[in-house]
């Protein structure tokens, strides 16, 4: 499954990005993660659907001194992506 999931809130600056980067690898997650210049953080998520879903609930929590508002949830198809890494 795959899922583009934009975090509001105090989120950049923070290691939001290299977290998100970190607990993808871990779980086994490809995608990307990147800053939007309208202070969002963006991230694609593809793997397998009870990964997907725990990187949601990761990124709604947010890492360390992120303060996480609102997040947004978009269902997207899958491209088959490899890896993840920082955009």
């Amino acid at each position: 499954m795959r899922r583009r999931v934009i975090a509001h809130g105090y989120v950049q600056g923070v290691f939001f990005r290299d977290s998100t980067r970190r607990e993808a690898i871990r779980r086994g997650v490809a995608g990307w993660t990147r800053n939007t210049p309208e202070g969002t953080v963006e991230s694609v998520f593809e793997g397998e659907p009870e990964a997907v879903e725990a990187m949601i609930a990761f990124v709604r929590s947010g890492p360390g001194r992120a303060e996480v508002t609102h997040i947004e949830v978009h269902e997207e198809p899958p491209e088959g992506l490899r890896g993840f890494e920082i955009r």
